[in-house]
């Protein structure tokens, strides 16, 4: 899948500047959906078509990055967070913009690093005067971090937006591996905006109706040094969630994938996440509610510019999803 994550994971996309990774997307995917549509938002929707049950399956298109908030006269940008971003990881980094302006940020004089705030960073793009940047860049503008993909000795991949291009990977992989004729019918969502609030799939939901759904996205990882102590590790098969700050996995859908994972000799690692959350949260609640899982990729240094995956818990991420949806699922909630 190296060719898959680098295509998808160096495209443009911060939150509400997703168009380039869906034009991208449905180009990867052209001829293994029966319809493709959008809605008002951008998100997309890839059908395969059949009886019900009908699954929703979403990864999220957006990745975190910056905006523009003023240009001063000597040329330097004040930016501000879009999504999750701490801003302690800012000094030196390079963000590209739509255009392909590239800049770095750095930050006023300091005494001491805890001083450190937004209002006191700067993206520099090179430029003499306000003139001069304005031509480049103006107030509202999203850029995004500079960082190309790697393949590393060993299996695992390092890249900018890892979170949550690594889902969409998947999500596109398993298309192209599943038969034409499903025993349910599925909708592969490619959501927008999830890092600023889980927007995209908030409405998708409404839309598409579905009666199951499963998020797939990156999760922490407890396995680096003197890491927050959590059970998931890279390279020990995909995660199954059982909560996040978002939702409360439904038991059903849980005990689905597990019992999967087991049936196909699958490695899987059972998560807990203490913060965060993906769509699934927002699924989970739309309409009269929707019974709900996800599906996770573990993931080292989540919204930083090199975040790094196990090519292996990609691989078998594909498979759980695969085994999952060629399965025939309840038609109706069952007691559990």
């Amino acid at each position: 899948m190296d060719n898959l994550v680098k295509e998808l994971t160096e495209a443009f996309g911060p939150s509400g500047e997703e168009n380039e990774v869906r034009t991208l997307i449905k180009s990867l995917a052209k001829g293994k959906f029966d319809r493709v549509y959008e809605d008002v938002l951008g998100n997309l929707f890839l059908e395969r078509e059949g009886s019900a049950p009908k699954i929703l399956v979403s990864a999220h298109m957006d990745e975190i990055g910056v905006i523009v908030t003023h240009i001063d006269d000597n040329g330097f940008i004040r930016i501000a967070p879009v999504g999750g971003i701490s801003v302690y990881g800012l000094p030196g980094k390079r963000f590209r913009f739509r255009n392909g302006t590239i800049g770095t940020v750095y930050h006023e004089k300091l005494d001491k690093i805890s001083e450190l705030e937004w209002n006191k960073t700067y993206l520099d793009i090179g430029q003499p005067d306000r003139e001069s940047a304005a031509k480049l860049v103006s107030i509202g503008d999203l850029a995004c971090y500079d960082q190309s993909f790697r393949a590393l000795e060993g299996g695992r991949y390092i890249s900018k937006a890892m979170d949550d291009r690594v889902g969409c990977a998947v999500l596109l992989e398993v298309l192209r591996r599943l038969p034409r004729k499903l025993p349910q019918a599925v909708c592969f969502l490619f959501s927008v905006q999830e890092e600023v609030g889980l927007r995209g799939a908030t409405t998708a939901a409404y839309r598409y109706e579905p009666d199951f759904g499963i998020a797939v996205d990156v999760t922490l990882v407890g396995d680096t040094p003197k890491a927050h102590l959590m059970e998931v590790s890279l390279g020990k098969g995909p995660a199954i969630k059982v909560k996040d700050r978002s939702v409360l996995c439904h038991p059903l859908v849980r005990k689905l994938m597990i019992d999967t994972a087991k049936v196909n000799n699958i490695p899987y690692q059972l998560e807990v996440l203490e913060r965060g959350g993906t769509d699934a949260g927002a699924i989970h609640i739309s309409r009269e509610g929707v019974p709900s899982g996800a599906i996770s990729i573990p993931c080292r240094y989540i919204h930083s510019p090199s975040e790094i995956v196990d090519s292996s818990d990609l691989k078998n991420a594909v498979l759980l999803l695969e085994k999952l949806l060629i399965d025939q699922w309840p038609t109706q909630e069952r007691s559990y």
